[in-house]
């Protein structure tokens, strides 16, 4: 598990070289969005339970057959599971964006999370499509913009300093991130 810092030391040592020029410039920017950095993770992290419950229903809502006796979500046993794992996704997603590396994502959620579904016969498609909807969930909440429509009275804004370039910079870097995870079950 590496975060950013790690990454630049053990690349330069692989190469025999020292960290310098876009390696040092890229270090700096990391230290400059450190507070944007960690009113994203906590506009995240503040609204987990509610994300992933979201994107559950969601992805039920597409695939009412995964309710249904002998589908994948059910009994609530079943759907309980389904529930933990979105909320281990997603906090794994909010672990890289912290640390500004995908390692931990890589090596503690998705090595072998496909062959684990497979076996257990959980369907890709729908994780994938979940994954999907707490993508475009994070995306709002990093921006501050989370859907007024249908928080009705519990919308709650975090106002978040992460504005502009670096803001969007941040929402695909946390995109890309659900994107891993995305590929790593199809």
């Amino acid at each position: 598990m590496l975060d950013v810092f790690s990454r630049a030391a053990v690349t330069a040592d692989a190469s025999n070289k020292t960290i310098g020029g876009g390696d040092l410039a890229a270090l700096k920017e990391y230290i400059a969005s450190g507070n944007r950095r960690l009113d994203a993770v906590n506009a995240i992290a503040s609204n987990a339970s509610c994300m992933v419950s979201d994107a559950i229903a969601g992805m039920i809502c597409e695939n009412t057959g995964l309710i249904q006796a002998g589908g994948n979500c059910y009994p609530n046993r079943r759907m309980a599971a389904c529930l933990r794992d979105g909320e281990i996704i997603l906090r794994y997603v909010t672990y890289a964006l912290l640390a500004g590396d995908a390692s931990v994502l890589e090596d503690r959620c998705l090595n072998g999370l496909k062959e684990t579904y497979a076996a257990l016969g959980v369907p890709t498609t729908s994780t994938a499509r979940a994954v999907g909807i707490m993508k475009a969930q994070a995306a709002a909440h990093i921006k501050d913009e989370p859907s007024e429509a249908r928080a009705g009275k519990k919308l709650r804004k975090m106002g978040s300093t992460v504005t502009g370039d670096r803001c969007a910079s941040l929402v695909a870097e946390a995109g890309s991130y659900f994107d891993r995870v995305i590929n790593a079950l199809s």
